[in-house]
């Protein structure tokens, strides 16, 4: 392959790609996280308690139970598969930068949910996954808990949303301004 200059497109495949357990995967979580995200501002929103809200709290507590056993798988993919390079060219200063969201975005993938899912259990509310399996009740009811729990969940989401919006934000710039082909190496249609 020809050298590369900073404004023509690399190829983002073999050793310069993601395989394609870690696209489906990467997607799969991210629809995941948008669906539980909008969910959660719009039930919250809902004034009283009424069906509609139960029942959209239950679809946002099957989503984030979902999303969590796919974040676990991800993580192992990630641990057991190298990430490829970061584009030639690439300063350091954003490589780090991008190691960093990285590592964060794959800590709150985690932490999120379990936030999510032990402030329904302060709350006094089991987790029943599709309304047919009972997760493990992993802490009993507490009004202690219950608020901390509640901001951790809103706080940790709110953080992972605006991590989301600039890691985002920074594939844009490749495939737009630098032109480096890491978009492509996430989404193949783009090679």
């Amino acid at each position: 392959m020809a050298s590369q200059g900073p404004h023509t497109s690399a190829r983002a495949d073999g050793a310069n790609g993601y395989t394609a357990t870690a696209i489906g995967l990467h997607w799969l979580i991210a629809l995941g996280i948008f669906a539980a995200f909008g969910l959660g501002l719009y039930m919250t929103g809902i004034p009283g308690l009424t069906l509609t809200k139960l029942k959209l709290y239950s679809w946002h507590k099957w989503l984030g139970v979902s999303i969590f056993a796919v974040a676990v798988l991800r993580v192992l993919w990630r641990a057991t598969h190298a990430a490829p390079p970061v584009a030639p060219g690439t300063p350091a200063w954003q490589a780090r930068a991008a190691a960093a969201a990285h590592h964060l975005l794959y800590a709150l993938i985690i932490v999120v949910p379990v936030t999510g899912y032990l402030y329904s259990l302060a709350a006094g509310v089991p987790v029943v996954f599709l309304g047919r399996w009972e997760m493990p009740v992993l802490i009993g009811p507490s009004e202690t808990l219950k608020p901390i729990l509640q901001a951790a969940h809103a706080w940790l989401n709110y953080l992972m949303a605006g991590i989301v919006v600039v890691h985002a934000g920074a594939a844009i710039k490749h495939q737009v301004i630098d032109r480096d082909g890491t978009l492509a190496r996430m989404i193949p249609f783009l090679r």
